[in-house]
């Protein structure tokens, strides 16, 4: 290794384990959180949303996009998403927020409420790309995964 290479590495590495102390307390940031808990849903909805007009008709079914929606939603369902959902970022500690204290509190039934959109999600992945009345069927899954779990921790509008 030349000279000026080892010198970008150790400065590119201290810089690193300098950092690290300042990454985690921004990990551990509410309203950090709470961005990267939207931003996963807004990733969710956006692979959601072609499904969903596909299936009611409302865009024309194309099976290739369609599979492709439905891979990316279920490797988003099988995320651990655990560090989104911790006190202090449920709706009252943080203006933006819609979750409800039970997001924190029962983390058992959220485990299983995402277990459950997980299974749908693959089940959704594996029928998207054959017809729309198999795309059609296996979005009742998702949708029911879905509004389970915003029914238990997610405020009301």
């Amino acid at each position: 290794m030349r000279k000026p290479t080892r010198v970008l590495t150790t400065a590119l590495f201290a810089g690193l384990l300098l950092a690290g102390p300042v990454l985690a307390e921004d990990l551990n940031d509410p309203e950090e959180i709470l961005t990267a808990r939207h931003g996963y849903m807004l990733l969710m909805a956006n692979q959601l949303a072609p499904l969903g007009a596909m299936a009611k008709g409302d865009a024309p079914y194309d099976a290739a996009a369609a599979a492709k929606a439905a891979a990316s939603l279920a490797a988003l369902a099988s995320v651990d998403t655990s560090m989104l959902w911790i006190a202090g970022t449920e709706t009252g500690a943080l203006e933006d927020s819609d979750m409800l204290p039970e997001a924190v509190s029962d983390s058992a039934g959220r485990d299983t409420r995402f277990a459950e959109l997980k299974t749908a999600a693959e089940t959704l992945a594996a029928a998207a790309g054959t017809d729309q009345d198999s795309l059609k069927a296996a979005m009742g899954g998702v949708g029911a995964a879905c509004g389970a779990c915003h029914k238990a921790y997610r405020k009301a509008d």
